[in-house]
């Protein structure tokens, strides 16, 4: 058995992303994202949800009634970013959507817009659906993303004061609830570590193990539904079946977390529930959490997931449905469920150093999380499918628009997925051109400078700063989609050991040490699981983290009749004038049903629609 590695990731305000791919996105997201969220803030009516509870507006409840969360998540993507940077403007905005949300709160802690306009008198009647849980922890993650950039405790005690007043709802002898739409529990872990107050941790781990217990109170609530307050959906029987016949797998509430195996249901309730068992599993050190997370992610990895890393097959319930049943051109692969795939990831990374997770935090971020906004950072996808008849394209904004802040607040914060601290040393997890400091010894920091040209290029160069020699150890990710790699020492080939995937380097290093690692990246012709009858006889396009894919624009016939040679041959270059600057893959394909010759030109995936509607497809016919 492997001894654990003790890993803890980088904080994003120790990394500085200087990259020509990364970085112009990040700014994109600060200068044009973030204000243009802040823009629909107003427009769709979110600010005017607190005004109305304040007194100072009038007029029907506008949206949604989980509304209140755009305001969080924005707030926390804001905050993000003045903790990468001071931005007085930015900041005056922030302090004022604060103030907003300030004179909302009642007077016992109580915050939730819809139910204090609309249903007062129907508060906690609906956790199947009502998402006052799920409002609350986007809240909480809010104030301390706020507090920890800002210094500022305004936000903080608004969410201290709610989580205080959840506390006296629900736990043993009161309410035997639980969140429809898992989210607060690895809020309230956050809440812990931010506050040192066990109560919260407490509620948390109360959240996570009243899931699956019978009878559940979902139960209650579609035996009741005239009582239930929470909009026109109320319990619809297409999630949770109905009294006499409940299926709790919607929310994941089939089993204690404890027992479950597979992963099901609502896709981005499944990975925020998974990310409150991680973060409590962190805390608590139960092996029991570990292992049931475990299973998931093999499930999910092996049997349940797209080759872009998308999750979650099905529009009718935004989620899984059986091992293997992976459509393509109606993947549903919500954009909110890939970035809390990413978060989850995260967490196991830091809980068991296997380089597997920073493999699937590069697979997903890659592919579907970068599809899902547009190259000029207006427009958005909240559904990734793999093939598109030329009718599936972005929008600047959504009814639910969960996906926009979730892609806005990852971007920010992007620079804690790039290097773990070890017991031993530092991690490199993410090949992204950047700066960090990173402690090594009790008395010795050390400066890398990563330098690439990464996703085109595999070759990465470390250079190190120390002020004095010092004994570490240098682990460098060996993506699970690289077959042959090389790793040099001040210009020297080096012979090393791999470790959970990782090159492992220990020696003494001194000031101005180089290391070199080159990444062989091949085209890769990829093939389905056998049943995965969606892609019988076909074949995908991969090269290095990158999945590929046709669109009309490039060709001179549909994409939809062009199948790939017995032993096709490829050549790789780089457009810098399309797309923003991409690496294309040229072939020649066979034309249905002559079979002529015919040149194909593939893009990366996460750069489709972004030029003249037309179709698209991953998954190409092979002879």
């Amino acid at each position: 058995m492997k001894e654990k590695l003790n890993t803890q990731a980088v904080p994003m305000d120790a990394v500085r992303i200087e990259d020509h791919f990364w970085k112009p996105r990040i700014d994109a997201n600060r200068q044009i994202n973030i204000p243009y969220q802040y823009q629909q803030l107003h427009e769709s009516g979110v600010l005017d949800n607190f005004l109305r509870i304040n007194g100072n507006m009038k007029g029907p409840y506008a949206g949604p009634y989980w509304m209140d969360s755009d305001a969080y998540k924005w707030i926390e993507a804001a905050c993000y970013c003045l903790a990468l940077g001071s931005d007085a403007q930015l900041e005056a905005k922030v302090d004022a959507v604060i103030t907003v949300i300030v004179n909302a709160q009642e007077e016992d802690g109580y915050l939730n817009t819809y139910f204090q306009w609309v249903e007062p008198e129907k508060k906690w009647t609906n956790l199947g659906m009502g998402h006052e849980l799920y409002c609350a922890g986007h809240l909480i993650q809010a104030a301390l993303a706020h507090y920890r950039a800002t210094g500022k405790q305004t936000l903080l005690t608004v969410a201290c004061r709610f989580a205080d007043h959840i506390a006296t709802v629900f736990g043993p002898g009161k309410l035997a609830g639980l969140p429809g739409h898992a989210e607060i529990e690895m809020a309230l872990v956050d809440l812990f570590r931010c506050t040192q107050q066990e109560r919260y941790l407490q509620l948390a781990q109360y959240f996570i193990d009243q899931r699956g217990q019978s009878p559940s109170r979902f139960c209650w609530e579609l035996a009741n539904l005239d009582l239930i307050g929470g909009g026109p959906e109320q319990l619809n029987p297409r999630f949770y079946g109905t009294a006499q016949a409940y299926d709790g797998r919607y929310a994941q509430d089939h089993l204690p977390v404890r027992e479950q195996s597979e992963v099901v249901g609502h896709a981005v309730r499944a990975m925020y529930l998974f990310c409150g068992m991680a973060d409590l599993a962190a805390e608590t050190k139960e092996v029991a959490l570990v292992d049931a997370m475990e299973r998931l992610w093999a499930n999910l990895t092996q049997r349940r997931m797209y080759i872009t890393g998308g999750i979650g097959s099905s529009e009718r319930n935004e989620g899984f449905t059986e091992d293997y049943d992976l459509p393509n051109a109606t993947a549903y692969a919500e954009t909110c469920a890939a970035v809390g795939l990413i978060m989850w990831n995260h967490r196991l990374l830091q809980l068991k150093g296997d380089s597997r997770f920073a493999d699937l935090i590069e697979l997903v971020l890659y592919n579907v999380f970068l599809a899902g906004i547009s190259l000029d950072s207006k427009k958005y996808f909240y559904t990734n499918p793999l093939f598109s008849d030329g009718t599936h394209h972005r929008q600047d904004w959504f009814y639910c628009a969960c996906c926009p802040p979730n892609i806005a607040r990852l971007l920010a914060s992007l620079g804690q997925y790039l290097y773990t601290q070890t017991d031993d040393g530092v991690g490199v997890e993410l090949y992204i051109q950047s700066v960090t400091q990173v402690k090594v010894a009790a008395d010795a920091v050390v400066t890398i400078r990563q330098k690439s040209d990464y996703p085109w290029d595999g070759r990465i160069q470390l250079r190190l700063a120390l002020e004095q020699p010092t004994v570490f150890t240098l682990r460098l990710r060996i993506p699970g989609w690289c077959q042959h790699y090389e790793v040099m020492v001040n210009s020297q080939p080096v012979t090393v050991g791999v470790e959970r995937g990782y090159a492992k380097l220990q020696r003494q290093w001194a000031n101005d040490d180089v290391v070199e690692l080159v990444l062989a990246m091949s085209v890769e012709m990829m093939e389905a699981h056998p049943a995965v009858r969606a892609n019988t006889g076909r074949v995908a396009l991969q090269r290095g983290p990158l999945v590929y894919c046709l669109e009309d624009v490039d060709h001179l016939l549909p994409v939809t009749r062009i199948t790939l040679p017995k032993e096709p041959e490829f050549k790789v270059k780089f457009e810098p004038k399309l797309l923003g600057g991409v690496n294309i893959i040229e072939s020649e394909g066979l034309v249905q049903p002559s079979l002529a010759r015919t040149p194909i030109k593939a893009i990366p995936y996460y750069a489709w629609d972004n030029r003249k509607p037309g179709a698209m497809a991953v998954w190409l016919l092979k002879e």
